[in-house]
């Protein structure tokens, strides 16, 4: 049987905090909808009349129209329903006391991808701090997590590199679904909102995205497909530097590359570092925008052959060492500002440390590597009770 999401369950038995609510309103975007892709907003507008009274969006907007990073998008009017849309990647990423008159509930229904700097529960970060402040509850409609709930990779965040793309200790591949990440940032950083979560029927956590039954229907524009999922908690590295990640084309994340790089010399370099479940294809693009725009980039695409062997940050961890052995001149790192951070360089908040960087400026040994890419040791002790499932 195909996982029951949060929002199917919310509709079939009314929850107990919008049973309570005499209005409320939705955190949401493109990709929250319901079995037969119908949309969360139009399903919670009809079965509670009256009582949804305005929307909030996320980065890349209620409808994913944004489709390059760090584009704001404006506020808005919902064209059906006449709901007022606020914007929280916009002037603001924090809700308004404001935008929350009238509310008695902020419900939040968001697909996440399983990695940090994905930047949904930064947003509900500050959805429950304004919440707080407000008095108000939120509820999560849950959702699966695509990578699965059970492999944990990357260091958690040194809260020194704290930013937009991670603003509380956990590692680049957490496991959790969002609804378990809600309940832990919420305590680890002290918020003490009333969060309610809507668990999900029939999800375990050694389900990846293809044992759920459910479509996939892409969280935002530059995740289009499953397989960029599956590479992102690596292969956004890419962003901290001036090697393109796909941005421009119909595939970011998938593949990879720059002018200067030459893939068969890296697959020389690659062959003895074990990168188990993935085979790296040599390609050539054109990006249409962003980095190398018009130019004619060399790299690979990473095609996943085995998902539960397959460490997508080690993989690119390892990418980075390996292009900085062979063009140390050529590969530069990004400088800020990156995602409102204008002093912390954007490799070290997207890593959550510095050690990445340093370890690839100096060439450092390759024996490394997979101390670099580990999770903390203690992670599922320490997260055991804020685990739904």
């Amino acid at each position: 049987m195909p996982v029951t999401l949060g929002l199917e369950l919310a509709l079939d038995a009314t929850p107990d905090p919008i049973r309570n609510s005499r209005g409320f309103g939705l955190l949401s975007n493109q990709a929250s909808v319901d079995r037969t892709f119908r949309h969360a907003a139009d399903l919670l507008h009809g079965r509670y009349p009256n009582r949804l009274q305005k929307l909030f969006s996320p980065q890349h907007g209620l409808w994913s129209t944004q489709q390059d990073n760090m584009i704001e998008t404006g506020h808005g009017t919902h064209p059906r329903l006449h709901l007022p849309i606020h914007s929280l990647y916009s002037e603001t990423r924090r809700p308004s006391q404001q935008m929350l008159d009238g509310l008695d509930l902020l419900v939040i229904d968001l697909q996440d991808v399983g990695t940090r700097v994905y930047t949904w529960i930064w947003t509900i970060v500050h959805c429950l701090e304004a919440c707080v402040q407000k008095g108000i509850p939120v509820l999560v409609l849950d959702r699966p997590n695509p990578l699965g709930g059970e492999l944990v990779e990357g260091p958690a965040l040194d809260l020194r590199y704290r930013s937009f793309v991670g603003l509380a200790s956990i590692p680049m591949r957490h496991g959790l679904t969002l609804g378990e990440l809600t309940r832990c940032v919420n305590d680890q950083l002290g918020i003490g909102a009333e969060v309610h979560v809507q668990a999900m029927h029939g999800w375990s956590r050694s389900m990846l995205w293809k044992d759920t039954g459910r479509v996939f229907v892409p969280p935002s524009p530059n995740l289009p497909r499953l397989e960029g999922v599956q590479v992102y908690p690596g292969q956004v590295l890419l962003e901290g530097t001036n090697l393109s990640e796909g941005r421009g084309t119909t595939t970011p994340f998938e593949q990879w590359g720059a002018p200067f790089v030459d893939p068969y010399q890296l697959l020389a370099i690659l062959a003895p570092r074990d990168l188990e479940g993935v085979t790296l294809r040599p390609v050539e693009f054109e990006p249409t925008f962003h980095k190398w725009r018009g130019e004619t980039c060399r790299g690979f695409w990473l095609h996943v052959t085995d998902a539960h062997t397959f460490r997508p940050y080690r993989t690119t961890l390892a990418l980075l060492r390996a292009v900085q052995e062979l063009w140390p001149t050529e590969s530069k790192w990004r400088q800020p500002p990156y995602e409102y951070e204008n002093e912390l360089t954007p490799i070290d908040i997207l890593c959550g440390t510095g050690d990445v960087r340093q370890w690839v400026e100096e060439s450092g040994p390759w024996t490394r590597l997979d101390a670099l890419a580990a999770a903390p040791t203690d992670w599922w002790s320490s997260m055991r009770r804020w685990l739904l499932y």
